[in-house]
This record gives structure tokens, C-alpha cells and sequence, in this order.
């Protein structure tokens, strides 16, 4: 018999048990609509492209927890301790729907045999979800990961205490009613754990009656904490089970962390980028809502980690504060949005990324980072005409010249590097299959003027037809883009797609992870749809086709710096191996953070030529002490900005003698001869 059967004080259990649920779910729809009208003050975007795919990955994401696990390692297990509780909960959730709703609430009879199986595997399943609370305590109160570390509100410390509390307790209260249940009722075949406290609970001589009535005020207490939880959550701090599976649901299915431009209907309005919450998308304000805190994005920031003033977390939920804060005014059109910059993200903080996608890329709910900075910057750049001193020159060279070099390099002509080498220089009227895109640093910096002259000795050996363009080849417009500079990148893009129209160019090859991603990814929002292939592609499906036999033993030890752009945003990690397992007598060695998890140089989002903030140290530093550990004597590398911030980094800290850093196709051509 279910207590709701029960009449208490003259009322039926049937009505006390749904008056009770239809106020707890009125309470809980009430708050939820008005969090969703918070993410409709965002603008819109079509995010509903593809559902079916979304629903179905969705779906897969939430009930592997690969977004919990992905993250796993050697050394952070959390993710494991998460996808226990989520599976833990998932199975106490059909178990309320089976017995409390469908049993209790609605009568049905459901099969003993059927309650036996599941009651006992609720039983194991509390131990492991007891146990996942009783490790995430310990780590966020005692060992306290730096990932962890925040300075939390004395309210957020009672939120999470009582949170804790409150799932320990819904566990344990699942043994007292199991075991009240079965000895109140004389039943056999108990569960374990049940069968065992019903065991203790018949031995005390307490009375049938006492056992009944124990059980029923037990069983309305665990009903009402469930109900109390309902209230409650979209009232906490902590959001995200409400809505980080929608953020999944709408995360970009397109290119990784490609950007949005800024339509041509808007160029002549006032204002650009963001710098209230209406300027926002609702996915990115639904972004604010489905943080987890779980602070990945932090630990895994190069900003953060050389002391920089950047926390994606702290700017995340910052914004989100600041939504929680002003939201209820806007909807009811009391107050206009205030400028978010200055107050609630500084401009230390928007200058200070590098736009590398470690935080995107370990965030388990698709939080998207990169772009609210960008469009941050864009609001400074373009309305408030803000910018570091070092980026304004960038930006004033890329505009003069169409590149953002000066100095010495800005005397240099662009086809100086291609005398005496008798490549294929395009001009007005010649066509060409296949472009090597040099980029603006392949031919103006010296140092990687040699690795541009070492892929180019590379595809004449493995007898590839290609072009380049010499003088003509301006900048792709990435640093631009990157440094909020809409306009000068939009212009710069539409004149390289006219040029590479002008010459019938259907393929692309370019050394750069920049120029890379941007033509790759960026330039077909623009009308500029070519077959773009990264160097070590190109070099790999050489080596693959026989075109290209690397025999010279280099007897060497290296290890191998993912660039980001052609990494985290083009998931290009095979390939450089590829062609470094394939010559003689080398030794590959990675470093402790490499692939989806390697450190960024630091030269990302305009900071080859933005000036790095001060810190506990720079990025490139940092990122020396990784390739160092390995014992390697040998860096390499395949974007020119790496191989300039290693080359600065080795000679800060004096390694000239013990490690040397090359590009990949410099290697190539050593073991080429």
C-alpha cells in the first residue's frame, strides 16, 4: 500500500501528493520562464539548423558524460566522480517516475519481480553516488585543486554545503524508506541494503503500526525534499543542470570558434561588437546560465596560468551576475542597459586573450569564450576607438601597408624572398591551379623567410606544379579580425578573393595555421570557397602518394608544439607525426600538454605584434619549460608566430646551445637530401 493511498486528517494522500506537486511545478515553471525571457534579451541567431543531428549528439553527449570525461586525466579524475552522480541521479529519476509517480501518484501496480531488480540496483547505485559527493566535498573544501579556487560569496559557500547536503541526505533517505517499507509491510525478497535495515528494523520489537507510521512521514519528507529541490534549483547559483543541455543542443556545428561577420546592413550604425547584454546572442547569454563552474577553462587559460588578469570563469559568471542583476529591469523596460566594459570585464581582461580555444575546447557545456571576447574587443576598436598602443599600430600598418609589420621587415619588398629561386611569380592574367600562400610573416621575418624557403625546396622535390604570388599576396586579415578590426578584415578578404578569382586559383597550400584557418573557414562568408591545405597535409599526403621519401637518419630527439589554429581549430594532430615517425632513426617525444590539450604560444588574437601583459611570466616562457621537460633537442613547430616565440623564449632563457626549434618543413628538407 503507498502512502498516498493513505487518508491523512481527513484528506486523501491522492490529492495532498499532486496539490503539493502542481505548487512545487507552478513555482519551478514561473522562475524558468523568467530566466528564458533573460536569454530573449539576447538577439536572435539560428541555432535550429541541422536539429535532428543536434537532438541525436545531444542526446549521446549527456548519456555517455563525454562531456564530463573528455577532460579526465592523470591527474584531475573529477569527471569520473561527475558521471557517477549524473548516472547515479539518472537512475534514482526513474525510480521516483516508477514508484513515487506511477505507484504512489497514479496506483499503478508495478511487477515485484521488476522492483526487486531495480530497487537493488539502486541500492549499489546510492553507495557510488554517496561516495561521488563524499570526493567532490573533500576536493572543494580540503584539497582544493587550483581550477577550484575562487573567491566565493559566504552565500555560495552555504549553496554548495547545503547542495551537498541535500543529495547525501535524498541517498540515505532512499535506505530508511526502502528498509521502513519492507518490514512495515513484512515483505520478502528484499533489496540488500533495504533487506538489511528491514532485518534491524524487525529485531528492535518496534510494532507494525510504528513501523507504518515511520514509514509514511519518511516517505512524504523524501517527496517534499524532492519537490523542495524543484523549487530550488532554478533559484541557485548553480543553473546548469537547467541548461547546459541546451547549450549543447545549439552549440556551432560549424567550423570551430569561426567567427561571425558584422552584416553589411550594419555597417553604418553607431555602435559594434558588445557592450551590453542585448548586444549578446541568446546563445551566448544561454552560455551564462549553463557555466558549470567547474573552472577547466581556467586551469587550462595561458593567460591565467602566467598570472594575467584573464579567468574565463570569473568573466563567465561575472556576466552572468551581471545578468541575474539588471535582467528583471530590461524586461520591464524600467532602465536602459549599462556598458559592460570597465565594470563587469575590464579591458585587461578582453586584451589579454590570446584566442588560443583551450577554454572552448575543455568546457563539458560548449560555453563559447572566444566570441564574446571578440566581439568585446570589436566595441572597443570600432565604437570607442580603444585599443593598446601596439595594436594600433598593427592595425595603422595593416591599413598602409596590408600587413602588420614595421621596422625593418616593412622595408623588405614581399618578393624579395622568391629571387633567384624560380618559382612561378603570378601577374595580371596568369591563372594557376595550385597557390602557396606564403603569408605575411613567411616572407617578411627573416628567420621564417628560411622555413618558407625550405617549403617551397620541398614541393619543387616532390615536382608539384604551384604559383605564388609575390609582391601582390597582401595579408590574409587575421590579425585584424582577431584584434577587433571587422571593417579592415572584411576589406582585405574580399580583395584576396578577388585576386585568387582573377588568377582561376582552385587550390590553396599555405605554412600558416592563420592564414590556414582564416581562408579555410572564414573567407567562405565572403563568397571565397576554395580547397584550402595546411603545409604538413600537404607534406604527409606527399610522403603517402611516394612522391616525397624522407631517407637521411637525423638521429635526433624532438618534440612536436601543436599550433592552435591548425590543432584545437582544425583538429590537425596527426599528420606533423605523421611525417616525423617517418624519418629514420628520429624520436618523437610529446610534451605533458600537447594535442587537444597543448599550451598556446602565446602569439594568438593579434600577440605577435599586441603587447603581452605583465605577469608571473609570458606565455612563451611557460611554454619552453614544456618543450624543455621533454629532454628534447629539438622544438618543432608549423606556424611561423610559434617558431618567432620559441626562437624569443630560447634566447630570453639562454638555451641557444641545448635546444633548437625548427619549422616541419625545414626538418623535411634535412632528411630529404
Amino acid at each position: 500500500m503507498s502512502p498516498v493511498s493513505a487518508t491523512y486528517w481527513g484528506v486523501p494522500g491522492f490529492f495532498i501528493f499532486w496539490g503539493l506537486f502542481a505548487i512545487a511545478f507552478g513555482l519551478f515553471l514561473r522562475r524558468f520562464y523568467f530566466l528564458f525571457r533573460l536569454v530573449r534579451l539576447g538577439k536572435p541567431e539560428n541555432r535550429f539548423d541541422r536539429i535532428g543531428q543536434r537532438i541525436t549528439s545531444t542526446l549521446a553527449v549527456i548519456a555517455s558524460q563525454g562531456c564530463s570525461l573528455k577532460s579526465v586525466s592523470r591527474t584531475d579524475i573529477a569527471g569520473i566522480g561527475h558521471a557517477w552522480m549524473f548516472w547515479g541521479f539518472g537512475f534514482f529519476l526513474v525510480g521516483y517516475i516508477v514508484f513515487v509517480g506511477l505507484e504512489g501518484g497514479l496506483g499503478l501496480s508495478i511487477p515485484s519481480a521488476f522492483e526487486r531488480v531495480y530497487l537493488s540496483i539502486l541500492d549499489i547505485v546510492a553507495l557510488f553516488v554517496v561516495a561521488a559527493i563524499s570526493v567532490a566535498v573533500v576536493k572543494r573544501y580540503i584539497t582544493r585543486p587550483a581550477r577550484l579556487e575562487r573567491k566565493q560569496r559566504r552565500k555560495e559557500k552555504i549553496i554548495m554545503v547545503s547542495l551537498f547536503t541535500a543529495m547525501t541526505s535524498l541517498m540515505m533517505l532512499h535506505y530508511c524508506v526502502e528498509g521502513l517499507r519492507y518490514a512495515a509491510y513484512n515483505l520478502s525478497s528484499a533489496p540488500p541494503i533495504g533487506g538489511v535495515l528491514a532485518s534491524f528494523l524487525t529485531s528492535t520489537g518496534s510494532s507494525s503500526a510504528t513501523l507504518l507510521g515511520t514509514y509514511n512521514a519518511i516517505w512524504w519528507l523524501n517527496y517534499v525534499l524532492l519537490l523542495g529541490a524543484l523549487v530550488y534549483t532554478p533559484h541557485s547559483e548553480h543553473l546548469h543542470p537547467l541548461f547546459s543541455p541546451a547549450n549543447i543542443l545549439f552549440k556551432s556545428l560549424g567550423p570551430k570558434m569561426a567567427l561571425e561577420p558584422i552584416p553589411p546592413e550594419e555597417h553604418a550604425q553607431e555602435s559594434f561588437g558588445v557592450s551590453k547584454i542585448p548586444d549578446f546572442t541568446q546563445k551566448q547569454l544561454l552560455d551564462l546560465l549553463a557555466c558549470t563552474w567547474c573552472g577547466r577553462c581556467q586551469a587550462n587559460c595561458p593567460a591565467n596560468l602566467t598570472g594575467k588578469s584573464l579567468s574565463p570563469r570569473e568573466m563567465i559568471l561575472n556576466l552572468k551576475e551581471h545578468l541575474l542583476d539588471v535582467g528583471p529591469e530590461l524586461l520591464a523596460g524600467k532602465a536602459d542597459a549599462d556598458s559592460m566594459i570597465g565594470s563587469v570585464v575590464t579591458e585587461d581582461e578582453i586584451w589579454a586573450c590570446t584566442t588560443c580555444g583551450a577554454c572552448q575546447e575543455v568546457c563539458p557545456v560548449n560555453i563559447e569564450h572566444v566570441h564574446k571576447i571578440i566581439d568585446l574587443r570589436r566595441n572597443l576598436v570600432l565604437t570607442q576607438n580603444k585599443m593598446p598602443e601596439s595594436a594600433q599600430l598593427m592595425l595603422r600598418n595593416m591599413q598602409s601597408r596590408g600587413h602588420p609589420w614595421a621596422g625593418i621587415q616593412s622595408l623588405r619588398l614581399r618578393g624579395d624572398w622568391t629571387s633567384d629561386q624560380e618559382l612561378k611569380v603570378l601577374s595580371d592574367g596568369d591563372t594557376a591551379d595550385t597557390l602557396f600562400w606564403v603569408g605575411c610573416t613567411g616572407a617578411l621575418v627573416e628567420r621564417n623567410v628560411q622555413a618558407t624557403l625550405a617549403m617551397t625546396r620541398v614541393l619543387k622535390a616532390a615536382s608539384v606544379d604551384f604559383a605564388v604570388l609575390g609582391e601582390t599576396e597582401t595579408c590574409c586579415g587575421d590579425p585584424a579580425r582577431r584584434a577587433g578590426y571587422e571593417f579592415q578584415f572584411q576589406m582585405m578578404a574580399e580583395q584576396n578573393i578577388e585576386v585568387f578569382k582573377s588568377h582561376n586559383i582552385k587550390e590553396i597550400i599555405t605554412s600558416c595555421p592563420h592564414c590556414y584557418n582564416t581562408i579555410k573557414n572564414e573567407y567562405p562568408r565572403f563568397g571565397g570557397d576554395f580547397k584550402v591545405v595546411h603545409s604538413t597535409q600537404f607534406i604527409a599526403d606527399l610522403i603517402a602518394q611516394g612522391k616525397l621519401k624522407l631517407t637521411k637518419d637525423l638521429k635526433s630527439r624532438l618534440t612536436y608544439h601543436d599550433p592552435c589554429y591548425l590543432g584545437r581549430y582544425n583538429d590537425v594532430y596527426q599528420e606533423p607525426r605523421q611525417i616525423l615517425q617517418a624519418i629514420p632513426n628520429t624520436t618523437l617525444v610529446e610534451m605533458e600538454r600537447s594535442r587537444n590539450k597543448g599550451l598556446c604560444c602565446g602569439a594568438g588574437g593579434g600577440h605577435t605584434w599586441i603587447e603581452e601583459q605583465p605577469g608571473t611570466t609570458k606565455i612563451n616562457q611557460l611554454r619552453l619549460q614544456d618543450a624543455l621537460g621533454t629532454g628534447a633537442a629539438q622544438v618543432v613547430t608549423a606556424c611561423p608566430y610559434c617558431l618567432q616565440m620559441f626562437e624569443e623564449s630560447i634566447e630570453h632563457k639562454d638555451k641557444k646551445d641545448s635546444l633548437k626549434v625548427q619549422d616541419l618543413a625545414e626538418i623535411v628538407e634535412a632528411a630529404m637530401r
